[in-house]
């Protein structure tokens, strides 16, 4: 061989050597972005093939649909349906895993009674939670059963609504913060319906869905948030929990507006293990009905003709244990819908014959019944509670830095 043909042979060589590497570095470059995309793309469809839906729709950041407004498809029922509404089920996605299985929103009102004179005497808005109070289950828009994967000490469950998402930030950073406190897990999410507000809705739910994405912590139905759906909000969860929930061991319910000690929560319930049926709460006992038109519990006499409601604990804040969570569900589900949340939850304890239990770390109402009251606005008091209502987010951050900072308090209130 040449000199000439040698130089030419090399020259080959340099030139596939070159490409070589120019295509393993283009393909080593492309792999943190392709591996970080296939891990958003199996993150958000677990728990389930209803979130694969969202994959194919463009729920990320740099695509063309982003800002779309979707719902994900959900699985078609197996469950007969009741009313014109479909009931949910547990059924068998694949091996070992659930899923809410409502694929339909479609409601009729039911015209049964609409001739009878007590119902033509109603106000309107009873008159609509009448008409449509035989639809009972909805499809969900946001779900996330991972978490209630692996073994879950305390899940945190805060009532919210699309516009409130400034509370649901300050929950996040300050008492709703996910941990592990001596090995135990605590977990949190937020419960939604749709926006009320038609005009708006869209912008909202797109804002929802953004948020949901960087969080990961929001179940929403599709139902419209209103006051009387608080309801519907309370069996959604339970149907949600015993759906998904097998391994938490404690629940918290409570507003977006409250403040709420963890830790306090961890020591009442340690010295509250042997408890069954676990239902404490800002309880009360021989409530009467509310009469006067003017009050937002107001409850017509042919609603509840009774002189009395059950015991029931304020809406504010609560704590059960997941046996009884999961049995409130079927409770739930053997009576008709009530438009007050709480007191239809102590219609539900009422059914299992379970007694709420009081307790005075849980302030509803407030720490005392004066609004005014500088006491409202004292930390030593706050660091004895376990839940007080109602804070907005300034209040809830400024409480917050006040009784985890270096606190010296002259006696610990008594809250047993």
């Amino acid at each position: 061989m040449t000199t000439r043909d040698k130089w030419r042979v090399y020259k080959r060589v340099c030139v596939v050597f070159f490409l070589a590497v120019v295509t393993l570095t283009v393909v080593q470059r492309g792999a943190p972005f392709q591996i970080e995309r296939l891990g958003r793309m199996e993150a958000s469809s677990e728990g389930g093939e209803n979130k694969a839906q969202q994959q194919n729709t463009g729920l990320y950041p740099g695509t063309n649909t982003f800002w779309k407004a979707s719902k994900p498809k959900q699985a078609e029922s197996t469950a007969a349906a009741t009313g014109t509404t479909e009931e949910p089920s547990i059924t068998q996605e694949r091996a070992g895993s659930r899923t809410w299985d409502v694929s339909s929103a479609n409601c009729s009102a039911n015209l049964n009674f609409t001739n009878q004179d007590w119902f033509r005497g109603l106000e309107e808005n009873f008159k609509q939670f009448l008409l449509y109070r035989h639809c009972r289950f909805f499809p969900m828009l946001l779900n996330h059963p991972e978490k209630c994967s692996g073994e879950t000490y305390l899940l945190m469950v805060i009532k919210s609504i699309a516009t409130q998402h400034d509370r649901r930030e300050v929950i996040r950073k300050t008492w709703g913060k996910e941990q592990v406190v001596d090995g135990k897990k605590v977990k949190t999410v937020f419960l939604l319906g749709s926006p009320s507000n038609e005009a708006e809705k869209a912008n909202h739910q797109k804002l929802l869905e953004y948020e949901d994405y960087i969080y990961r912590d929001i179940l929403q139905w599709d139902f419209q948030d209103s006051f009387f759906n608080l309801t519907l909000k309370e069996t959604h969860f339970l149907k949600w929990f015993s759906t998904y929930c097998s391994d938490v061991r404690y629940v918290f319910k409570g507003d977006d507006d409250v403040f709420v000690s963890v830790e306090n929560i961890f020591e009442y319930l340690e010295a509250s293990a042997q408890v069954k049926n676990l239902f404490v709460g800002d309880v009360l006992f021989k409530a009467k009905p509310i009469r006067r038109k003017e009050n937002k519990y107001y409850i017509p006499q042919p609603l509840y003709n009774k002189t009395h409601y059950p015991p029931y604990a304020g809406g504010g804040g609560f704590l059960m244990d997941a046996p009884l969570a999961r049995r409130l569900y079927w409770a739930s589900d053997s009576l008709e819908l009530y438009p007050i949340d709480d007191v239809f939850l102590g219609m539900c304890l009422e059914v299992l014959q379970v007694t709420p239990i009081k307790h005075n770390a849980f302030k509803t109402f407030g720490l005392v019944k004066n609004k005014d009251s500088k006491l409202n606005q004292e930390p030593c008091f706050f660091k004895s509670m376990i839940v007080v209502h109602k804070l907005l987010p300034p209040e809830l951050i400024h409480m917050w830095d006040l009784v985890n900072s270096n606190l010296i308090c002259s006696q610990k209130v008594e809250i047993l």
